[in-house]
């Protein structure tokens, strides 16, 4: 079967609608954004997982979050030049690093991280040193649209976000007999996307486990 893309989706959709009205086609694009933002509400990760490394910046307690996160795996840091040891951060919550590191301009080695709203991350202590840090995190896929014709979704889960654009068109639907069994082709799939990691989160302790 050839690979989905953006256009073949659309065609696919139009096909399973059994539609050919402009105004239909025309909300097509919007049934697979909101799809997409199912998907990705739903699932309990959806097969980016990121590294990103970098350095603290002495004194400075906030931290950007990378393009289109979703939710932080892990994050720990080396103790500097020459010193390979690995210091992991510990996810607490805003109020507690607040507490605990109560004066940003107390400098310390990191210990805690947290939440600072959708787009920062808040470390407590305040980095004393630009110490080398490894990032780990689950990203959004960058949206379907006319420019990407691919992504992490029609390369993996195809079927999924099929599925999830019909029952995203059910509005233009008038008492269709079909809902239910999308309904349920949906919910199969993205059971087997969760199954998947939680796999994943099993090995990944395995394998901790057994260092």
């Amino acid at each position: 079967m050839p690979a989905m893309t953006y256009n073949s989706l659309i065609i696919q959709v139009m096909d399973y609608l059994d539609r050919t009205d402009a105004d239909t086609q025309n909300e097509v694009p919007n049934f697979i954004y909101q799809a997409q933002q199912r998907i990705c509400r739903e699932s309990k990760n959806i097969g980016l997982e990121v590294y990103a490394s970098g350095a603290f910046i002495p004194g400075t307690s906030v931290l950007p979050k990378p393009a289109r996160w979703r939710r932080t795996i892990t994050f720990n840091y080396g103790s500097g030049v020459g010193n390979n040891t690995v210091n992991q951060l510990y996810l607490r919550s805003y109020d507690y690093i607040r507490n605990f590191a109560n004066n940003a301009t107390v400098l310390a080695p990191p210990v805690y991280y947290s939440d600072y709203g959708y787009d920062h991350l808040l470390i407590g202590p305040t980095p004393d040193q630009a110490y080398p840090f490894e990032y780990a995190y689950l990203e959004l896929p960058i949206p379907l649209s006319i420019n990407v014709q691919t992504n992490w979704l029609t390369n993996n889960v195809p079927d999924l976000l099929l599925y999830a654009t019909l029952l995203e068109a059910i509005g233009f639907l008038k008492n269709d007999e079909r809902v239910p069994v999308w309904t349920s082709y949906y919910d199969r799939g993205l059971q087997s996307l969760n199954n998947q990691d939680n796999q994943r989160v099993v090995d990944r302790t395995s394998n901790r486990d057994a260092d």
